[in-house]
């Protein structure tokens, strides 16, 4: 039976996070509020969790989860290397709205699907989501909604779509801002932009001067360089990789 915690009361938000991380802890479904939509999240290292999570969602192993965390030092012991500009950028832009593609570390004892050996980190530039994410350590975070449908800007839209799949939810009001990360793949000898979003790549070419983006730029509201590439793995994609399928239309695209 599902729980849910209205996170704008100090006291319920306080039981909502302890039970979000029980239930995390035990390998199941919760919802929390994030800095672009609201995520369905599971341990991303119980691989029975992350199977149930894509099951509610309606999704195969071809379509893996980004992992969401809380620290940067979380992140760090996620990835076989930072390269020349991980850190750097990880400095500059989080927590917030970029998600940074890595190789992962191949000692990880963790199945997130058909990832060819890759992850999609971000740390949320929201309370509630960092919360959760100190106490449980690294998650597996999609967008929370059934693939086709919109991704859920609040916990009603939330929990029409998952119901009873999901333990708890976790109650933050309706997302303040639904523009998606931008996302930056790191595995490579020079970065390429996989997807534009809340984060211009001017700015991220102050840290990492060379950037590839060799796809054209359409405009879209509220960014000038927004571009439909890659799904965005959160707010609609689920994708770590630029050749991963998706039905979903990523939101704000």
């Amino acid at each position: 039976m599902s729980t849910r915690y209205d996170c704008r009361d100090s006291q319920s938000r306080i039981a909502g996070v302890d039970a979000a991380v029980t239930a995390a802890r035990a390998g199941e479904l919760i919802v929390l509020p994030t800095d672009t939509v609201y995520g369905i999240g599971a341990d991303a290292f119980i691989p029975a969790a992350v199977t149930t999570m894509l099951a509610a969602k309606g999704r195969g192993r071809n379509m893996p989860p980004p992992v969401l965390v809380g620290t940067a030092r979380a992140a760090a012991a996620l990835v076989d290397d930072l390269g020349p500009f991980g850190q750097d950028l990880i400095d500059e832009f989080w927590p917030g709205a970029l998600t940074l593609v890595f190789r992962a570390s191949p000692t990880l004892l963790w199945d997130l699907g058909d990832t060819k050996g890759t992850v999609a980190l971000r740390m949320p530039l929201h309370p509630i989501a960092l919360d959760v994410l100190k106490q449980t350590g690294p998650l597996a975070v999609s967008s929370a909604n059934r693939t086709g449908q919109p991704a859920a800007t609040t916990a009603d839209e939330a929990q029409q779509q998952l119901g009873e799949a999901v333990s708890v939810y976790l109650d933050g009001g309706p997302c303040a801002d639904t523009i998606p990360s931008t996302i930056l793949d790191l595995t490579g000898a020079i970065p390429t932009l996989l997807r534009a979003g809340a984060i211009p790549v001017d700015r991220l070419r102050t840290v990492a001067s060379v950037i590839a983006d060799n796809e054209p730029l359409v405009p879209s509201a509220g960014t000038a360089d927004f571009k439909p590439a890659a799904p965005h793995p959160l707010e609609g994609g689920g994708a770590v990789r630029a050749d991963a399928p998706t039905d979903e239309r990523p939101s704000g695209g």
